[in-house]
């Protein structure tokens, strides 16, 4: 049975330069589900990949609502919440 959680992910980096905001933002991401689902295989679905680009390099969401799921042999899934 896989395991699933919704999960609200701040993206926000107010430090970051300005064209490595959105790459940013991708691999906060992912360290976020690494670490609270306790997995070292993310995959990042497209739907998701084009929400979090849909503004480009420079604006990428304040924060994105996901729903992680865990595959029985310890991969998970991100995609889009809605």
């Amino acid at each position: 049975m896989p395991e699933e959680r919704i999960y609200t992910v701040s993206l926000r980096d107010p430090e970051s330069r300005r064209k490595k905001r959105t790459p940013k933002a991708i691999r906060r991401l992912r360290e976020f589900i690494q670490r609270h689902m306790k997995s070292q295989y993310v995959i990042i679905m497209p739907e998701l990949n084009e929400r979090v680009w849909a503004r480009g390099i420079q604006k990428p969401p304040p924060r994105v609502r996901v729903r992680a799921v865990k595959r029985d042999d310890g991969v998970v899934e991100v995609y889009p919440a809605e």
